[in-house]
């Protein structure tokens, strides 16, 4: 999720030895316990993906299942972040204008959010939208989330429902803000010429890095003989695969992900060597998700080349790929600010200034059919940068 007041850095500092201690801060108490567990259950030693996963998703211990603040728009409210719909309504609202477009080029009147945070988006969505949307469902692994998006969207509870696991079949439109980074990555390091896996291992109460051989490697060579820190994304792809099976199952439809990260060959350029994984707690980052688990938000930048091949390879077109900045402008943002007192300009003026979301988020729309062309890649379509 994105840390605040600005967008997150770009790279994290976990250093480059074999096994590096952690400070023993105070963990979540049952969830610690457990993540050792199945450490101990595995051999000693878990791959990075495994750890993420358990503290960000672990069954009422996860850091998105437990009851944690974690949306606000300041850290004395005990929230961790804030997100775009928490910035400006007029990020949904403007948003609105491609989901109207898609529903009707793919004549569907269902839109489905994963991941839907406070249900601040939702509201936007819905109240932008109007009759064009008889359905609206999420699908949430939160459960305290689920109870404050139901009192956020309660006049449109009539056509509001909650899912907990995936239908076999999706049609309409799908968005996802801020999803796609915390679904759990496999680190890999390249120390000494030779690539290793990061995992996780127990030293006392705390956890500790410790470094494998892999014979996994990056989809794309790393430059350089250096040591180089970086993350691969089999979970993330496997999300957008399933995606593509359950739309096309169906009448079709199309997805909208808004998320921070890049394309494949800045991803692993040679001076990112130290990763993106980051961590955000009361609006502070840090590098190190290994202390405070299942208290902080555990986050890595997406690989957009990665999901459009997913995608793709899945059946799925790619309708565009841009800046979050272009792609609102070309939805009409800018008319809506104009419009706007000074106080509401100032803030959607974040949502596309290019040293906050503007330029770090970027928008990937794929659809069962590409017969059509979404507006919100107009211009400034990156497409050919994948």
């Amino acid at each position: 999720m994105n840390s605040g007041l600005a967008p997150r850095q770009t790279r994290n500092t976990f250093g480059d030895n074999h096994r590096v201690s952690t400070p023993n801060l105070k963990p979540s108490p049952e969830l610690s316990p457990r993540i050792h567990q199945a450490i101990a259950q595995a051999g000693g030693w878990i791959g990075f993906d495994r750890f993420m996963a358990m503290a960000l998703y672990e069954p009422g211990l996860g850091y998105y299942t437990n009851a944690l603040q974690k949306f606000g728009a300041m850290p004395s409210s005990g929230s961790d972040f804030v997100t775009a719909p928490g910035l400006s309504p007029m990020f949904g609202h403007t948003l609105a204008v491609q989901v109207r477009q898609a529903l009707q080029a793919t004549g569907a009147s269902e839109v489905w959010e994963f991941g839907a945070g406070t249900g601040a988006l939702a509201l936007q969505l819905l109240d932008s939208l109007g009759d064009a949307v008889g359905r609206y469902t999420i699908i949430d692994l939160s459960g305290t989330l689920r109870a404050r998006q139901a009192e956020t969207l309660l006049k449109h509870a009539h056509k509001v429902r909650w899912l907990d696991a995936w239908p076999e079949v999706i049609e309409g439109v799908v968005v996802g803000n801020e999803v796609l980074d915390a679904m759990p990555v496999q680190l890999l390091q390249r120390t000494g010429g030779v690539w290793h896996e990061r995992g996780v291992v127990s030293e006392g109460d705390a956890f500790a890095w410790e470094d494998r051989p892999t014979d996994l490697r990056p989809p794309m060579a790393i430059e350089g003989d250096h040591d180089y820190l970086t993350e691969i994304h089999p979970q993330g792809e496997a999300f957008i695969a399933s995606l593509a099976e359950r739309l096309q199952a169906g009448r079709g439809g199309a997805a909208f992900f808004l998320d921070y990260g890049f394309p494949e060959a800045e991803y692993f350029h040679p001076q990112r060597h130290m990763g993106t994984v980051m961590c955000h707690q009361l609006h502070q980052a840090d590098a190190d998700p290994l202390v405070a688990v299942g208290q902080k938000d555990i986050t890595a930048h997406v690989n957009f080349t990665g999901v459009a091949l997913a995608a793709q390879n899945a059946g799925l077109h790619v309708l565009g790929y841009t800046s979050q900045a272009w792609f609102l402008l070309n939805l009409g943002l800018a008319e809506r600010m104009a419009q706007a007192s000074l106080a509401e300009r100032s803030q959607a003026q974040r949502l596309v200034n290019e040293h906050e979301m503007g330029e770090l988020f970027k928008v990937i729309g794929l659809a069962t059919s590409g017969d059509w062309a979404a507006q919100g890649f107009d211009r400034g379509d990156r497409s050919h940068r994948l």
